[in-house]
């Protein structure tokens, strides 16, 4: 397939091609991706569902009343929230900050596989990413780690210091899971410099920071914190409550590490499973030089030539094909919430479940592997007929290959030629 800087905007950039797309893209792609990197936030029909304080609220409630409706009508919640979130990817008038969400949401996951985050899912991704993708790194860290959803999936909001007024009183002690993952997945990296000792330190500082029961929300419990000096990465850290977890996410966020981390996983998500080094150095600099302005970095990769070289050389995960596959029928806003969420758990990605902290992965063998590819491949087989009767599929001749317009050619129907389109690599590539 030939080098086509519209398709490329549209799918690698951004979530596929939509109806008036190319036309809009054409002449400056890369113009047509940095304008909606400089516009807010504006996903559509996302406004309409709870805030995580009124949602915490209700899931506690629901919990202590053992009241069995009051659980399914969150868990009603989290689907209608899963499928209007897969259709903004598919109808939003900014699909490259769609993208960004997707991005930053997998590296910071929350997942619904412990049940006390699935009322809370949809919230984190609204109130924790969605505000900071193209922000400073920190902002995003300190909203990810002061969120309940991140509390409770990686158990901060029980973690008491063993000499803290309540670790003395009820022998209940310290939980390293949030300082663990902060370092090795969030900040810098499993290769980032830091001891067994640090994360103890780093857990020790979180102490006290836990839920607010009552209001909803985050609170800092003093009668939880570990008292004392803590040392982290060679800094001490004096007794300061609150503050010293406010400190070490501000060193953890400005450290050289954590800006190659950042680097890596916008080149590798953007460019190749193992992108250019020369590129991946140019993304630091500019992560450090900017103090962590993911906005910068993003653009900075956006203007280069890496991104731009040759089509098709990431793998679509099953977000990424639902979306683009709705995008090329103009949305299909009409598709029924359950049919949404259960295309993507087939397909092995259920909306905010990812199977651990680590997330879904980003790199091709993992759904390029037989099992992947004959699950997305059945369900395409399924949904061809349903969609062909939808309406025509938008796909402009120019995304397809000679080889693969060949095959559609030959296809005895119209549900016949799209799944042929969809089980394509033009399409599952982007």
């Amino acid at each position: 397939m030939p080098r086509d800087d519209a398709h490329i905007a549209a799918n690698r950039f951004a979530m596929g091609m939509a109806p008036g797309d190319r036309a809009a893209i054409t002449g400056d792609p890369r113009g047509w991706v940095l304008a909606q990197l400089a516009q807010p936030d504006a996903a559509p029909g996302l406004d309409r569902f709870a805030d995580s304080a009124t949602l915490l609220v209700r899931a506690l409630k629901a919990r202590r009343d053992k009241d069995p409706d009051a659980r399914k009508s969150l868990r009603q919640d989290y689907m209608a929230e899963a499928a209007a979130r897969t259709r903004a990817g598919a109808l939003s008038a900014t699909p490259a900050r769609e993208r960004l969400v997707r991005l930053w949401s997998n590296h910071f996951t929350i997942s619904v596989q412990r049940p006390a985050v699935l009322p809370l899912a949809g919230a984190f991704e609204r109130e924790a990413i969605r505000p900071h993708v193209t922000g400073r790194f920190l902002h995003m860290l300190r909203a990810v780690v002061r969120h309940p959803a991140m509390l409770l999936y990686l158990d901060n909001a029980r973690s008491i210091g063993p000499q803290s007024a309540a670790g003395e009183r009820h022998g209940r002690g310290l939980n390293e899971n949030l300082a663990r993952e902060l370092m090795e997945l969030h900040t810098l990296g499993p290769d980032g410099g830091y001891s067994q000792a640090d994360v103890e330190h780093l857990a020790r500082i979180l102490t006290g920071w836990t839920l607010d029961a009552e209001a909803g929300g985050f609170r800092f419990a003093p009668r939880l914190h570990q008292p004392g000096a803590k040392t982290v990465l060679g800094i001490a850290f004096h007794e300061a409550g609150e503050a010293e977890g406010d400190r070490a996410l501000e060193m953890l966020a400005r450290h050289p590490a954590t800006a190659r981390m950042v680097a890596t996983r916008l080149a590798r998500h953007y460019v190749a499973d193992d992108p250019p080094p020369a590129l991946v150095d140019r993304l630091v600099r500019r992560y450090l030089d900017s103090d962590g302005d993911l906005g910068e970095v993003t653009r900075l990769l956006v203007e280069g030539d890496e991104a731009w070289a040759e089509p098709l050389v990431k793998m679509r995960a099953p977000d990424d094909l639902l979306a683009a596959t709705l995008r090329a029928f103009g949305g299909a806003p009409e598709a029924e919430d359950r049919a949404l969420v259960s295309s993507l758990a087939v397909m092995g990605q259920t909306p905010w479940a990812a199977p651990s902290p680590a997330g879904w992965p980003d790199r091709a063998e993992a759904w390029a592997a037989p099992e992947a590819l004959m699950l997305r491949l059945e369900w395409a087989r399924k949904a061809a007929p349903a969609l062909a009767r939808r309406g025509h599929f938008l796909w402009p001749d120019a995304d397809l290959s000679e080889a693969t317009r060949r095959i559609v050619s030959g296809a005895a129907t119209k549900a016949e030629a799209l799944f042929l389109i969809l089980a394509s690599r033009d399409f599952q590539r982007r």
